[in-house]
Order: structure tokens, then C-alpha cells, then sequence
């Protein structure tokens, strides 16, 4: 069997691409207030479905940038929304960390049959961005495929500028290392802490857009990127953004070449071996604090 390497890569690096988006925003609310957000799942779903009615012609039709701009701004709204009702009250819980498990996994149900009862179970699908194919590396994927390759760096190179450059970036790396330090310094943590899912839930609004012009639209299509998501923040090292992103492109070629060679019944499966071995000889991920 002739082994095609330049198409294992460029599949690796699409599915990376939006890996990486989602996980960025997993982490960066991971390494502000110590706590996993398992609705950021659905945000990535509603990115997509609010994007499609704002876009298509069977919805509001008001066009593809409209539908992205509104979809972005909307899961800024929800994820401050999520982080006043369903994490700012238990925050001075010593159980904060199961109890935020707990109640954002059930607002994910909530909003996923939410979902069902305004968008119905038909099957959606965004237009594309660009429309048309491209051959990087002598492989044929579609001119969309490219813009979310090309896109993304971008806008986590964008996303690393804020938090390295700026006053805000700049408090938000600080409650991240010391949150007691940073109140006695006067900055406000649970103003930060909004932001910090606002903008984990904007990237995952933004990924959900993207991946619907690739695939179908339906209410549970965020629940396999958060799980890797979820993989590749602990892969590539509870707080390390950095680890995050290289974490979010081993993984997308190690399941894009498992396809290639094994099929996509057994990619989770030897995805989560090489992922358990990995851990049991570098417990902390790939560039994880110890």
C-alpha cells in the first residue's frame, strides 16, 4: 500500500486547526479559574446553528460575514451568561471544581434540546467561505479547508498578542499565577474571569461556524471536539497555552494518519493508547508545570 503523506498531513492539520481553537479556549479558562467548562461544547454547536440563521437563505439571509460577526458577539454573550449563572456563584466552594462540572455539563444538555426544539433535527450545512478546491502539497481539499489552515494561527497569534501585549492580557496572566497577589494589587478577578470565558466561548463560536461549512450541522456536533479538546489541553500540558496549540496538531495528525491506515472505527482507540502511554511517562503533558 503506497502510503500518501502529503494528504495524512493536510487532513492532519484541518482537524488540528479547529482542535486547536476550541482547546485554546478550554485552556485559557482552565489556567484563569482552575476549572473545566463541559459547555463548551454547545458553544461550538450554536456558533454554528446562530451563524447558519443569520446567513442562509432559508433564515434571515443576511450573508456569510453578518452570520459570523453575530455568531462570534453572541457566544461572547453566553459565555458571560454561563460564567454569572453557573460558575460565579459556587466560586468560594472548596468544591468548586466538581460542582462546575456538574452544573455546566447540565447546561449543555439544556441548550443541546434547546437547540432541538428551535432548529428541529434536519440536517444543516453553512455556506462556505471560499468557495472551490486548492492542492497544497499536491493534495486536493476545498478552498474553505485552506481559510481555516490559514485562519487559525492567526487568530491564536492574535489571541497570544492580547494576553503577552496588553494592560488586560497582561491581569489575566497574573490571576492565572496568583489569584490572592493579583487582589491585593487591585486587580478585579471576577471581572477577568468573565472575559476569560467570553473569549473561550467566542473561539469556540468561531470554530462551530467554520466546521459547518465542512460538515452538517446538528445538535450534538460539539461533542466530539470538546473530548478532544479536553485531550489536547491535558496532552499538551495543563497551563501552557503554548502546549495547548502543539498539543492540538500532534493530536490532529496522529488521528488523521490512525484513519489513513486503521480506519476511523479504531482512530479513538489508538488515539487514547498513545495518549495514555504518553502520560504515563510525562504525567504533566507535553510541556505541563510540574
Amino acid at each position: 500500500m503506497t502510503v500518501d503523506v502529503p494528504a495524512i498531513i493536510v487532513s492532519g492539520v484541518v482537524l488540528a486547526s479547529l482542535y486547536a481553537m476550541m482547546a485554546t479556549g478550554l485552556a485559557l479558562v482552565w489556567n484563569t479559574l482552575g476549572i473545566f467548562n463541559f459547555a463548551h461544547g454547545i458553544f461550538m454547536t450554536l456558533g454554528a446553528y446562530i451563524a447558519w440563521t443569520i446567513s442562509d437563505e432559508a433564515g434571515l439571509g443576511w450573508g456569510l460575514a453578518g452570520g459570523f460577526a453575530i455568531a462570534v458577539a453572541t457566544m461572547i454573550g453566553g459565555g458571560l451568561a454561563t460564567y454569572g449563572l453557573l460558575v460565579k456563584p459556587f466560586q468560594n466552594r472548596k468544591d468548586i471544581v466538581l460542582v462546575v462540572v456538574m452544573t455546566t455539563l447540565a447546561g449543555s444538555f439544556f441548550l443541546e434540546n434547546t437547540g432541538r426544539l428551535i432548529w428541529g433535527p434536519r440536517l444543516k450545512q453553512l455556506q462556505r467561505v471560499v468557495e472551490g478546491t486548492v492542492q497544497p502539497l499536491g493534495v486536493s481539499i476545498s478552498a474553505h479547508e485552506l481559510v481555516i489552515i490559514i485562519s487559525t494561527p492567526l487568530i491564536l497569534l492574535a489571541l497570544y498578542a492580547f494576553l503577552r501585549w496588553t494592560r488586560t492580557g497582561s491581569a489575566i496572566r497574573a490571576i492565572a499565577q496568583n489569584q490572592d497577589s493579583a487582589l491585593l494589587i487591585g486587580i478585579n478577578v471576577p471581572r477577568l474571569y468573565a472575559l476569560s470565558f467570553a473569549l473561550s466561548a467566542g473561539l469556540a463560536g468561531l470554530a462551530g461556524a467554520l466546521l459547518g461549512g465542512i460538515r452538517f450541522i446538528v445538535p450534538n456536533m460539539g461533542s466530539e471536539p470538546l473530548l478532544k479538546a479536553f485531550i489536547v489541553v491535558i496532552f499538551g500540558g495543563l497551563g501552557s497555552l503554548g502546549g495547548t496549540i502543539v498539543g492540538a496538531y500532534v493530536i490532529g495528525l496522529i488521528e488523521s494518519t490512525s484513519t489513513y491506515f486503521v480506519g476511523i472505527y479504531w482512530t479513538n482507540a489508538v488515539m487514547f493508547a498513545i495518549f495514555i502511554f504518553i502520560l504515563i511517562f510525562r504525567p504533566t503533558g507535553l510541556f505541563g508545570r510540574n
